[in-house]
């Protein structure tokens, strides 16, 4: 190999791979931080919705073009939104397993999941606060 041809190479493997890091670098959400200007909501992070569809791709990442981890298949699941990229919202379930999913699939309604058998819920979370209703899972 000549002088010029191993010159030539050096050039296109650094170009491709400068080509490479930036796209990658578009793929990637951007870390967390505040003045990310219209890549967010605005809204408080974290914070808690629900699921607003019955069946809810969870992808590994904020696009269609990752893949789908798993699917929620209950409407009204409450989740915590912990982070935002765009009009994706990365989520967790009351188990800790977490996702991307597109904003229109939650809805800003908060609601609960009851473990065990009947629970009282209270007005305010002291122990001798006034009984509003009992649950059952």
């Amino acid at each position: 190999m000549t002088a010029a041809a191993r010159v030539l190479t050096l050039v296109l493997f650094f170009a491709l791979a400068g080509t490479m890091a930036a796209r990658a670098a578009e793929d990637e959400p951007p870390a967390p931080g505040p003045g990310r200007g219209s890549e967010t909501s605005g809204l408080p992070l974290p914070r808690f919705a629900s699921l607003r569809a019955g069946e809810v791709n969870v992808r590994t990442g904020p696009g269609v073009q990752y893949p789908v981890d798993w699917v929620f298949q209950r409407q009204g699941l409450p989740v915590e939104i912990i982070a935002e990229y765009r009009t994706w919202r990365k989520i967790r379930d009351w188990q800790g397993t977490q996702g991307w999913v597109h904003q229109s699939l939650l809805a800003g309604k908060r609601t609960v999941i009851v473990i065990g058998g009947m629970r009282t819920l209270h007005a305010k979370p002291e122990p001798d606060a006034k009984a509003v209703a009992q649950l059952e899972a």
